[in-house]
């Protein structure tokens, strides 16, 4: 580094030495004491400098100087997304749900409610009486990507009053975009010109939006003037279809004229594991059968538009990595002992399916 060298003891030895031969320069002395402090001072001012220097370059800032860098390219941060669907409310009563109704998931000991707001007004009349109504989440992010039933308090006048559950998961919600994922979109703007609405313009514009990873454009796919561009979400599957349309009204009002784009979410090729597990003693199936899952899918993410194969070897090593398996028997992917083809050319992306695991 330019001024790792710089240290207290260098910078106090070369004032010393501009010092007077005559005066005493000994530890203790007075030209010693006085000089140390100023010493210290400069050797904290150049550690700032340093960390100055690093700010001013890509690869070795971040945060909010990572964003004044990228900036200067014309690439901002992605920012996050709320998960939004619709949730039913229930009720013996005639009653109005108003716009703002505060909702959430249920308390556990492990997690803190997932909050959500009513953006529409509905009514349980005579004739009906339950309503689904829209709502969504009081903050961005994947954590409030919740699961089917998961949301089940009503807050304010109306607790008590009328229940509410969620029939359908929600998906859309998006995190901020990282440093890494920042930075290499960055990059990918300095390396990969885009211009006049080549591929790499594309790619680019499909990246802007929130909740969008990565994407295969295909030129000419379907004759002289089409497009079609393939989008990853960040959580490595078809993104939601709102997100698609973001997608979809941003590219159609940069791209240029005459041109005809085709955008979909990438084909989800479905990996079902089947095996039979050696447990060692202690641990419980379904624990291990979960943390195969986590595994799994983690594995298969870091796949996605960056490898052709889903490897039934790594899949196998990937089982006998977590703890408590001592060994497996008969496992199968997709009904085979084979590697998966999953063709990143045409887009598709390699999704977990259903996994059966069993105690040998």
């Amino acid at each position: 580094m330019a001024y790792e060298t710089e240290t207290k003891e260098v910078i106090l030895e070369r004032m010393l030495s501009k010092s007077p031969a005559t005066i005493d320069q000994r530890e203790g002395s007075i030209t010693y004491d006085l000089l140390s402090p100023a010493a210290i001072e400069l050797a904290q001012s150049y550690i700032q400098l340093e960390l100055a220097l690093k700010h001013g370059f890509a690869d070795t800032t971040y945060g909010e100087y990572l964003d004044m860098r990228c900036r200067e390219m014309g690439v901002e941060r992605r920012s996050e997304l709320h998960a939004s669907g619709r949730v039913t409310f229930t009720s013996d009563n005639e009653i109005t749900i108003p716009e703002g109704v505060r909702i959430s998931t249920a308390v556990t000991v492990d997690s803190d409610p997932i909050y959500f707001v009513t953006i529409e007004e509905g009514v349980i009349g005579q004739e009906n009486s339950s309503v689904d109504i829209a709502v969504k989440a009081e903050e961005g992010g994947t954590l409030a990507n919740v699961d089917v039933g998961e949301i089940s308090l009503v807050y304010g006048e109306l607790s008590g009053v009328v229940e509410v559950a969620n029939s359908e998961s929600f998906e859309n919600g998006v995190d901020e975009e990282t440093d890494s994922d920042l930075l290499n979109r960055y990059l990918e703007r300095v390396q990969n010109p885009s211009t006049s609405g080549n591929a790499n313009h594309y790619l680019e514009w499909a990246k802007e939006i929130s909740g969008i990873s990565d994407a295969v454009v295909i030129p000419v796919w379907n004759g002289n003037g089409t497009v079609k561009v393939i989008l990853l979400s960040t959580e490595k599957t078809a993104p939601d279809e709102s997100i698609i349309t973001k997608v979809r009204q941003y590219i159609e009002s940069v791209r240029p004229v005459g041109a005809e784009v085709t955008i979909v979410g990438a084909p989800e090729v479905t990996i079902a594991i089947d095996a039979s597990i050696v447990l060692d003693q202690g641990y419980d199936l379904d624990q291990v059968s979960e943390q195969i899952r986590v595994y799994v899918r983690e594995y298969l993410a870091s796949l996605a538009y960056r490898d052709s194969y889903v490897r039934y070897s790594q899949i196998a090593s990937t089982i006998l990595d977590i703890d408590g398996v001592l060994d497996y028997v008969g496992l199968t992917i997709n009904g085979g002992t084979s590697n998966v083809h999953v063709p990143i050319e045409d887009g598709e992306v390699a999704v977990l399916g259903e996994v059966t695991i069993s105690g040998g």
